[in-house]
């Protein structure tokens, strides 16, 4: 089997793995919700806790995304 880099095996896995698809999908929405409330001129208590919240789950998405990478590498390895 050929080995990929990083970006490769992103994209392979972006057209092959469905769950990891949603991972990445679900990874760019936090980083555009958190974008959002970043740029308001005033955040509010609820804001820093909502972006808080956002930042922890955009995280564990990306946690998992190297996760299914790295099996995906040890499977070609092997």
């Amino acid at each position: 089997m050929e080995k990929f880099s990083a970006e490769e095996l992103k994209a392979y896995l972006m057209e092959s793995n469905e769950d990891f698809r949603k991972l990445v999908e679900e990874h760019s929405k936090c980083a555009r919700l958190i974008d959002e409330i970043e740029s308001k001129p005033h955040m509010t208590q609820q804001d820093e806790v909502e972006e808080h919240r956002l930042k922890k789950l955009k995280l564990n998405y990306k946690d998992q995304i190297h996760q299914i990478m790295e099996k995906h590498r040890t499977q070609q390895v092997a």
